[in-house]
């Protein structure tokens, strides 16, 4: 099915080398860090997980997304998400290769990342989220490749795969939950010492990812001959919805304890993040526009007549999908940092070249995301024609 990849228009072979153009470009300044080191970044002695752990932070959501079409379809045999799961899976691969890469671009020398495997220790959370972001990538792929090539022959998948699908189910809440754990587990980080934050990281991802896949297949069914459906679309709009509700409500009650407890350690991030402390609140418009974006989007999403409307549904999930970028790819890093426990302010800011990096990154994702829907998609037209 690899050839199903090199085969398209004009316009898709510009958008293919754009990407390569971008991924070349964000490269070339890795290259620069990796000789000069992390001091090209933003980041601090205060602030040691940047712009880029922000992205691994927010991806792993994308990629646990996924799950809401997984669940319904293989385990109640929802047939509707029939023609989409497999959008899902692969939705999934490309945000899990971004969170890899992210953390590669983080550790400075990426062959540091080898002493995770040569000296495991499983009393750190980062060795299990070593295992879990790899075992569910290879999850994907392989459950994946597998159904997507008996849809081809036009047979059911095989039996032995079953267990696999089974699997990917809990393993997809595990990758973040996992990593909520690597926050909620460090006890001088007042922000996220909350039992509360891996059942909010949830909750954002299964609003997120979903949201994202909507205007993915908007975009396919503009673009190629094959339709997701309209029922599909509007049952993930449903899951979006709730989604972002659970995730205002776990913000909310963060809030509340906060505040109501009077606990400085717990206050003064959020006081920062929307108010500004001690003079400083570069992040304030921010958290107050993803703030914006998610109330607007749950109207849109709440009222049947507007998140029916196929005009107005995109509009909406690009709400959700940038406000939630934003309170966890700036918010919930730089809000855990700042202040520092000694509640000293030294704010985070990343860097021009952080950014192209990151842009890089990003290019690298919907590189792979393109050559696999363009394969799936193939498939889907070959099937029905």
């Amino acid at each position: 099915m690899l050839e199903l990849a090199v085969k398209g228009s004009k316009k898709y072979y510009l958008w293919v080398m754009a990407l390569l153009g971008l991924i070349g470009i964000g490269f070339i300044v890795y290259l620069e860090q990796f000789d000069f080191g992390l001091g090209i970044t933003g980041m601090s002695r205060d602030v040691s997980w940047g712009f880029y752990i922000a992205q691994f932070t927010f991806l792993v959501g994308v990629a646990a997304g996924g799950v809401m079409l997984v669940l319904p379809y293989y385990l109640h045999n929802y047939k509707v998400f029939g023609k989409i799961t497999i959008l899902g899976e692969f939705l999934a691969v490309s945000a899990l290769v971004m969170c890899l890469t992210f953390i590669i671009a983080d550790l400075g020398q990426p062959m540091r990342a080898f002493n995770v495997i040569l000296h495991p220790t499983p009393q750190s959370m980062l060795f299990w989220d070593m295992i879990v972001l790899n075992g569910y990538l290879f999850l994907n792929i392989f459950i994946g490749w597998i159904v997507l090539e008996s849809e081809r022959n036009s047979v059911a998948p095989p039996k032995w795969v079953k267990p696999f699908i089974y699997v990917s189910v809990p393993w997809a809440f595990g990758i973040h939950t996992v990593t909520a754990f690597l926050y909620c587990g460090l006890p001088g980080r007042g922000f996220w010492l909350t039992a509360i934050l891996a059942p909010r990281f949830l909750a954002s991802a299964f609003a997120a990812g979903p949201a994202f896949l909507i205007l993915l297949c908007y975009i396919i069914k503009k673009t190629t001959k094959f339709d997701p459906g309209t029922q599909a679309i509007q049952t993930v709009a449903k899951i979006v919805t709730y989604g972002l509700i659970a995730n205002l409500f776990f913000f909310g009650c963060e809030i509340f304890v906060a505040l109501y407890s009077g606990i400085p350690e717990h206050i003064d991030h959020l006081k920062y993040l929307f108010f500004g402390l001690h003079g400083h609140g570069v992040l304030v418009p921010w958290m107050w526009t993803s703030m914006t974006l998610m109330g607007i989007a749950t109207i849109l999403l709440v009222n049947p007549a507007t998140r029916s409307n196929e005009t107005i549904l995109p509009i909406a999930c690009v709400c959700v999908f940038l406000g939630i970028w934003i309170d966890k790819g700036l918010g919930m890093i730089s809000g855990g940092f700042v202040p520092n426990p000694m509640h000293h302010v030294n704010e985070y800011l990343p860097t021009i070249k952080e950014l192209i990096i990151t842009l890089g990154v990003y290019s690298l994702g919907f590189l792979i995301l393109t050559l696999l829907f363009k394969i799936a998609v193939s498939v889907k037209e070959e099937v029905r024609a």
